[in-house]
This record gives structure tokens, C-alpha cells and sequence, in this order.
């Protein structure tokens, strides 16, 4: 129990840390936090602020990833780099989130996040890059759903 007051407490430095701009201390703390699962959603919120404010996030972004794998548990595992894919996602940084995607082993949520990176593509005009995207995913129920939301997002 200890270590999850202590967990939080680091975290809240985190925070503090962030909002000050000073995002090498901020990783460094958060690098150093006890619960498995405090460290990961320390350093997610780390690289998405650096990510927000234009710093060089890529070193960031790789330690926080492997923060997440160390998560003992596989379903806290797949929603941590779900939320982290999904900040990027919001952030348009595709890249990043289809990256990430490619961590998660659940096929369903994987499959999710493409057909969201392909829907982002396909907005932005780049059509065949998202039909690449598409077709690559696995889960035939999101492959289908993406499919006819691409479809119907081109009539528009």
C-alpha cells in the first residue's frame, strides 16, 4: 500500500513537473516510480506533452512503450497503449499511433486503432494509404466497419 501513496505522490511531481515545461525531470521521476502502472501512465502523459509542445518526443515515446510492457497484467497492458495510441491519434501523429498499435497483441484492439489511422488518412485525402492500412487488418468484423465508414466518408 506504501508503495501506490508513493507511487501517486511521484506522479503528482510528474504533473507539477510537466506544467513547468521541464519534461527531462518529469521522465526521470516518472521513470522512477515503483507501481508498474503509475510509471506507464506517468510517462505516456510525458511524451504526449512533449509531443503537444513540438520537443523531440521519440526517446520519450520508446521508454514510455516499454513502461507499458512491463504492466503485469495483459488487459491494463492493451488499454495503456490503446489511450497512448489514441493521444497521438487526437494529435494527428499517425505514425506514432499506428506504431503503437503494433505493441498491442489483442488483434480486435490493434485492428481499432488502424481503421482509426486509416479514417484519419482517408480525411486527409491520402486514400490509398488508408486502403493499404485497411488491408492489413486482421479482425474481419473492424476491416469491414472501416471499409464502409471510408466508403461513406468519400460520398461526403
Amino acid at each position: 500500500m506504501q508503495e501506490w501513496y508513493q507511487s501517486r505522490a511521484l506522479y503528482e511531481t510528474v504533473s507539477k513537473l510537466i506544467r513547468r515545461g521541464d519534461f527531462e525531470n518529469a521522465l526521470q521521476i516518472a521513470e522512477s516510480i515503483p507501481d508498474k502502472g503509475i510509471r506507464a501512465k506517468s510517462m505516456s502523459m510525458v511524451t504526449v506533452e512533449m509531443a503537444k509542445q513540438g520537443k523531440d518526443y521519440s526517446e520519450a515515446l520508446r521508454r514510455a512503450i516499454e513502461a507499458i510492457l512491463e504492466i503485469e497484467n495483459d488487459e491494463s497492458i492493451v488499454k495503456a497503449l490503446m489511450s497512448l495510441a489514441f493521444e497521438f491519434l487526437e494529435l494527428n501523429k499517425l505514425d506514432e499511433a499506428l506504431k503503437i498499435a503494433g505493441f498491442i497483441k489483442d488483434i480486435s484492439n490493434r485492428s481499432k486503432i488502424q481503421a482509426e489511422v486509416a479514417l484519419a488518412l482517408a480525411r486527409q485525402g491520402k486514400i490509398q494509404e488508408a486502403f493499404k492500412i485497411i488491408n492489413d487488418i486482421l479482425d474481419d468484423d473492424v476491416k469491414t466497419w472501416a471499409t464502409s465508414k471510408l466508403a461513406s466518408e468519400l460520398k461526403h
